[in-house]
């Protein structure tokens, strides 16, 4: 425990040479961090596509069915139950206010499911221009006190450029993870989205079967 202890205060002062540039770089980390694992919880499949909504789409046959799987939708909440409510209330409809309403409602769904994902790519672009930025006021503290110094060591220069460059490294850090977490969860978004659209079309077509000519 004391090597462990150690390890985090010579961690945590090799950071804080960093300056204050390294305050938004910390909270880039747990912003990124917060989202990603909310994200990786909203957007498991199970809590997306519920198997019952996809038995009972499956078993429509009648029109009576509808009924049965417009209770199933009601108690199961979320995107992919919206999404099927809308195609059931509006069977009624003419074929093209149906699928108007359904893409309607996609969008809608399209939006919460992908929530979140604009900030998590943002943190990932500027995660390394904070750096840059971090770098580039270390480096302009280093000429100043050369400026001042009327001898310069090579030790003393060094070591101040390698605490400028601290806040680059961090900024590299934040992004790449966080950069590789956005185009996972994106992919996994919208391979949901697919997934749903594909049974909409399914519970779309068996509709069909129950409307009148011209519909």
């Amino acid at each position: 425990m004391t090597t462990l202890g150690n390890s985090i205060v010579d961690l945590w002062q090799y950071l804080e040479k960093g300056g204050i540039v390294m305050i938004p770089l910390f909270l880039c980390s747990v912003i990124a961090l917060a989202i990603l694992i909310l994200k990786l919880v909203q957007l498991r499949r199970k809590k997306i596509i519920f198997p019952e909504i996809v038995s009972v789409i499956r078993s429509i046959e009648s029109p009576e069915d509808i009924n049965l799987a417009q209770r199933v939708c009601k108690e199961k909440k979320g995107s992919f139950a919206n999404v099927i409510l809308v195609a059931l209330n509006n069977q009624p409809l003419p074929r093209e206010e149906q699928k108007e309403a359904i893409i309607d409602q996609g969008r809608q769904e399209v939006r919460i499911l992908e929530q979140g994902l604009v900030a998590l790519e943002t943190i990932a672009g500027i995660a390394p221009l904070l750096g840059l930025l971090g770098t580039v006021l270390g480096m302009i503290d280093v000429f100043n006190e050369i400026v001042k110094t009327e001898v310069v060591q090579a030790a003393q220069l060094s070591d101040g450029i390698s605490k400028a460059l601290i806040t680059t490294v961090v900024g590299l850090m934040i992004a790449i993870p966080t950069l590789v977490a956005y185009n996972y969860l994106i992919n996994k978004a919208e391979g949901l989205i697919l997934e749903i659209e594909k049974y909409t079309n399914q519970l779309v077509q068996k509709l069909r079967q129950f409307t009148g000519p011209g519909k």
